[in-house]
């Protein structure tokens, strides 16, 4: 198996290299290591030697104190469009995860995912494991907390036996978590005792019905193997998922989120900002993506 880290040398991605490290021992993977320099031209000139020596050896650093790493990860330079090659790349080896960090620190910043990961995310075959700068970091090596948010989709269901394979082989502990949406959010909603009874009945009922079936099915989803040796929690939220996905990992202050990405036609990609990207902007520990 190949992790496949991309590094543009910033503090951001170093810290990434961590986590590249931690799922090459999770998966007994070969780490190869890319960074891509830009052209200062529209044509794509060669690196000198040197040059090309220089970064191997500033790329190299990066893994010069992460423990247990039994084999020198293979260092890539390459030039062109920082995306593109990491695509091509991805494909090309081929990679089994892309570990990348993501420069989100506060404010405006923090809106702005980056249009290099963004579109690795987009268009990755592979799984895609994003790092938030070590200074906004809750997270601890090794894994510890998973959590999994599951709509039942194709792609959460995949996120789903992702996260199970995760958690079978160590002591980390797992949460299943499905939020339930309603078509309020705006002003607040009214209460159950705020709506006319039969209505408020009705209401309460159906929400009844809703958080009970999802609970049963996401028990459902727990392997035999995984249930005889750890507990998973399974919870269900209420209100706008990335909201209430961001809550419930920062309440069990998780290690992992381990989420699927929906679809491939241009229609699902174009909602990506509306759960999975917002989350991968704002967590405080990596975040895992499947495409589906």
């Amino acid at each position: 198996m190949i992790v496949l880290y991309p590094t543009d040398l910033s503090e951001a991605s170093a810290h990434a290299a961590d986590w590249a490290a931690a799922m090459a021992r999770q998966y007994h993977a070969d780490i190869t290591a890319l960074h891509v320099v830009r052209p200062i031209t529209i044509h794509e000139e060669p690196l000198a030697d040197n040059e090309k020596e220089r970064l191997r050896f500033e790329v190299a650093s990066r893994f010069s104190v992460v423990p247990d790493q039994k084999r020198e990860p293979a260092i890539l330079i390459d030039t062109g469009q920082p995306a593109t090659r990491i695509l091509e790349r991805a494909a090309s080896l081929p990679a089994d995860f892309i570990v990348m960090g993501t420069h989100g620190a506060g404010g405006f910043e923090r809106l702005v995912l980056g249009s290099v990961t963004e579109k690795v995310l987009r268009k990755a075959t592979c799984p895609v494991l994003t790092v938030p700068p070590r200074a906004h970091a809750t997270s601890r090596l090794p894994f510890e907390r998973i959590l999994c948010a599951v709509d039942f989709s194709d792609c959460s269901l995949a996120a789903a036996r992702f996260a199970f394979s995760l958690v079978e082989p160590s002591a980390a502990a797992l949460t299943l978590v499905h939020v339930i949406e309603w078509p309020w959010e705006e002003p607040p909603p009214p209460t159950i005792e705020e709506l006319p009874p039969e209505q408020g009945r009705a209401l309460a009922e159906f929400r009844r019905y809703c958080e009970q079936s999802a609970r049963t099915r996401l028990e459902s989803l727990v392997p035999d193997s995984v249930r005889a040796s750890r507990t998973v929690a399974v919870h269900v939220r209420n209100g706008k998922p990335y909201v209430q996905i961001l809550q419930a990992a920062a309440d069990d202050r998780t290690d992992l989120i381990v989420i699927g990405l929906h679809g491939r036609n241009p229609v699902d990609m174009a909602l990506f900002g509306s759960t999975t990207n917002q989350i991968v902007r704002q967590a405080t520990c990596p975040v895992l993506t499947l495409r589906q």
